[in-house]
């Protein structure tokens, strides 16, 4: 199945939101509009990308404490990163 432009730029709305970009936001609900997406769509797209960017925070803020908790223990063993990101630690 493919997707039809309309429901591709209600995607893209919601994407928007999620990434937290204002222009995307802006750009994709004009073009959404201009493929016949109606007011109510494009609110519901902006919700339930809000209900998803809120779940996704939610469960960043419980990562990003358990990984205070991970750097003071790799301060005081002296190990640094072995993730491959290319930071100095």
């Amino acid at each position: 199945m493919k997707l039809d432009e309309r429901i591709r730029e209600l995607i893209a709305v919601g994407a928007s939101v999620t990434a937290n970009c204002q222009p995307c936001l802006k750009y994709h609900v004009s073009k959404a509009m201009e493929s016949g997406a109606e007011e109510d769509e494009i609110t519901e797209a902006v919700n339930v990308a809000k209900m998803v960017r809120k779940g996704a925070m939610a469960e960043m803020d419980k990562f990003a404490s358990g990984m205070r908790r991970s750097a003071v223990a790799l301060q005081t063993t002296g190990e640094g990163c072995s993730e491959g990101c290319g930071c100095k630690s």
